[in-house]
């Protein structure tokens, strides 16, 4: 698509190569776009759109989508997604460059995250009657593992399921008291999108943690943490993610310490009780 788009620049108008300069600067974006949401972000009329996806060859932006989300599922999982070095290049030991890596993308999410971004999602997550997480691939780890360490300061916190029970049957469940959080980060699942896409049309708030202010989530969350998850191997690194989840947590131990004191105090006393049973 990207070619298609490219043979074809020459012979664009100006105003219509602004447009294809958006949709070659934002091709991760457009199986998710509809041709309103790339009007506001091009300020292009609908019908400049649909004219200049006829110039490519299709009947109009519906019949481009298509097309493009089609080649978008089709490749989605090629390697290329993912810069992969070659490790036999390296002037380093392994564990120090995997170590360096892993330093520079805990800095480099340090500048991409806004604190008072960070502090309203605190506070999300501390007013929801639920927090939900969702994700999928590693994503549903790192869902897993926020689940668990927020209700290990006292939140009510669950991870959505991936199994004979979709993210929409789940999400039919929740009321707008409710909260979700959600990874994704590339290659990016269609199917978290489209769930993300769900919620916000069931009035229901979402966090998004992902990579970049303009992933594919980020048009349909209430707020985003952005995190740095350079890898040197085709997927992502998730130890920026894990400082992320762990100040998350924190941050909301530190703001209802009663609500955290009293879910340690449960804790032990489950324990205390337990032991005496198994002694």
């Amino acid at each position: 698509m990207k070619n298609l788009i490219l043979e074809k620049y020459n012979d664009l108008s100006k105003s219509q190569k602004k447009l294809a300069d958006f949709f070659l600067e934002n091709l991760d974006l457009i199986p998710f776009l509809n041709i309103y949401q790339i009007s506001e972000a091009t300020h292009f009329s609908v019908a400049s759109i649909v004219r200049f996806t006829q110039k490519l060859g299709y009947k109009g932006y519906s019949d481009f989508k298509s097309a493009f989300t089609s080649h978008f599922q089709k490749n989605i999982k090629k390697l290329e997604m993912f810069p992969l070095v070659q490790l036999n290049k390296l002037k380093e030991h392994t564990l120090t460059a995997v170590a360096n890596q892993d330093i520079n993308n805990i800095n480099e999410t340090l500048k991409m995250i806004d604190t008072n971004t960070f502090d309203e999602v605190v506070s999300l997550i501390l007013k929801a009657d639920r927090v939900y997480t969702m994700g999928l691939g590693i994503s549903y780890l790192l869902a897993q593992i926020l689940a668990y360490q927020l209700m290990q300061v006292g939140v009510d916190a669950y991870y959505f399921h991936n199994d004979s029970t979709s993210f929409f049957d789940q999400i039919l469940f929740l009321t707008p008291q409710d909260l979700i959080i959600a990874f994704s980060f590339p290659p990016y699942s269609v199917e978290t999108i489209e769930a993300a896409k769900f919620a916000t049309e069931r009035k229901l708030k979402l966090v998004a943690i992902t990579n970049k202010a303009a992933a594919p989530i980020t048009f349909y969350s209430t707020k985003s943490l952005l995190v740095k998850s350079d890898n040197m191997l085709f997927t992502n690194s998730f130890s920026a993610i894990s400082v992320l989840i762990n100040a998350l947590a924190t941050e909301c131990t530190k703001q209802d310490k009663k609500r955290a004191e009293k879910i340690l105090k449960d804790y032990n006393a489950i324990l205390e009780r337990f032991n005496k049973v198994i002694t």
